[in-house]
Order: structure tokens, then C-alpha cells, then sequence
């Protein structure tokens, strides 16, 4: 907590130790953060730095302020994870997960590449590639379902691509660079709404025959090295209801 090795100023950590606890779900809606004096004793900083990570948890939408009362946890609605956000967390900490997430459903296989894949990796239809699938969750349900092709010679490079199972070591990015020793240098995003399908449906776990009316967000994210070789294609399907959302820093 208090004692985390990072380079993180301290309002950060104490704000980020509380985004974990709100999306993990062991700070419910309702419930009450400790008080400005508490949080200043406990992380042994002034009660200004304490200020400042409640005003970054309130920017956040995670928390607001009751005057005479305290700090709150309020209700926000479930977001998703795009691959591309899902890089950069596994280039920064090591793991693609986001707060209070967690993954399940891990398949692979070697196919044929479907005509969308193919044109998106720049290959022969039918082409082989390796699919990669999982499913990403948190306290609210199905965050995505996320699809990553990638060639069949990263495949034979590297076998684990091709197992069933959560990767070891690395993402599977990470993988790949380290193996041909060519980072990944560009990455070219995309967004849309789509009506849902009996297969998004099922890759979404839900019922076909009783569908949302809700749009499917679908987020595809082409991920190209340092030589200029697409290595990977990544498509998301985010649950219904969910919000996509991304932080950054602006400088003047």
C-alpha cells in the first residue's frame, strides 16, 4: 500500500490503491472512504496530498463528496477494454488486465484465415493463422471478447501461441518482439457499433433468441513491427452496456 515501489507521487498512490478497490468491487456504491485526517495518518502524508487523491478519485466519477459526511463511492457504469489500452497496460506493468479483471476462456488454434483477417494481415485468403481467444471479466460481467490473429510462422516461432492456454512470459506482442527482436513500432485502431449477431451473441454468453437491443461495440486494433510486418490482429467485443473510455495527458 503505503510502501509500494514506484515512482508514482504519493496523491497517486493513495488514488490508484482506491481505483482497485472500487473496480474490484470491495468498496461498494454507498459505502465511505476513511476521513481526510484518517488517510493522511495511515499513508503518513499532509492532509493537502490526501486532498488531492480524493479530488483525482472524484475526477474520476468514482467517488463524490457529502458535505458534512464524507467521501463516497457512487455507482458508474461498467466499462471495456480495447486490445490497443490492453498493449499499453502489458507494455507498462506486465499484464494486459485492468483493474479488477481478470481472463478465463483461453483458446487457440491454427485455422484459415476468415476474408476480413486475411485482408487485415495483409495475406493469401485461407491463409494460416493462429486464433487466440479469451474472455475478460469484472464484478459486472463480460468486459470483451477478445480475438487476436496473428500469422502461423509467429506460431511456429513461438508454440505457445498456438496452445490453449494463458500465455507465460509476456503478451503475446511482447512475445513476438522478443523472438524476432523487432519491437512493435505502429498500431492502427478502429471503433463501431454493430447490431448483434447470433455470434456475437454466443461469444458474448448470451441468450440468441432473446437478443439486446443494444449496439455491440466492436474494436479492431493491427499492430505493426519495426521491419513493417503486421504480427497481429486484434478484434474486441464489448459487453452491452458497457462504456469505452480513455485517459490521457494533455500538456500545454
Amino acid at each position: 500500500m503505503a510502501g509500494q515501489a514506484d515512482n508514482r507521487a504519493p496523491y497517486a498512490k493513495i488514488a490508484a490503491h482506491y481505483m482497485e478497490l472500487i473496480s474490484s468491487g470491495e468498496l461498494r456504491p454507498g459505502m465511505l472512504l476513511p476521513s481526510i485526517k484518517s488517510l493522511s495518518e495511515e499513508w503518513k502524508v499532509s492532509t493537502a496530498t490526501v486532498e488531492k487523491a480524493l479530488r483525482k478519485l472524484r475526477n474520476e466519477g468514482l467517488v463524490r463528496g457529502i458535505h458534512g459526511i464524507g467521501t463516497e463511492v457512487v455507482d458508474q457504469p461498467a466499462s471495456m477494454s480495447s486490445g490497443a489500452q490492453r498493449q499499453d497496460r502489458g507494455r507498462r506493468t506486465g499484464s494486459s488486465w485492468g483493474a479488477g479483471e481478470r481472463s478465463d476462456s483461453h483458446q487457440a488454434a491454427v485455422v484459415p484465415a476468415p476474408a476480413e483477417v486475411a485482408q487485415a494481415l495483409d495475406m493469401a485468403p485461407s491463409s494460416d493463422v493462429v486464433r487466440r481467444s479469451r474472455v475478460y471479466r469484472d464484478r459486472h460481467g463480460i468486459v470483451a471478447h477478445s480475438t487476436s490473429w496473428i500469422p502461423a510462422r509467429y506460431g511456429k516461432l513461438i508454440p505457445q501461441l498456438a496452445a490453449s492456454e494463458r500465455l507465460t512470459g509476456g503478451t503475446s506482442l511482447q512475445l513476438i518482439a522478443q523472438a524476432t527482436g523487432h519491437p512493435i513500432r505502429h498500431r492502427i485502431d478502429t471503433a463501431s457499433a454493430r447490431t448483434l449477431t447470433p455470434e456475437y451473441a454466443r461469444l458474448l454468453e448470451l441468450d440468441p433468441d432473446n437478443p439486446t437491443a443494444e449496439p455491440v461495440v466492436v474494436m479492431t486494433a493491427k499492430f505493426v513491427d519495426s521491419e513493417g510486418n503486421i504480427v497481429e490482429y486484434g478484434v474486441d467485443l464489448g459487453g452491452p452496456g458497457r462504456t469505452w473510455r480513455t485517459e490521457s495527458e494533455v500538456t500545454p
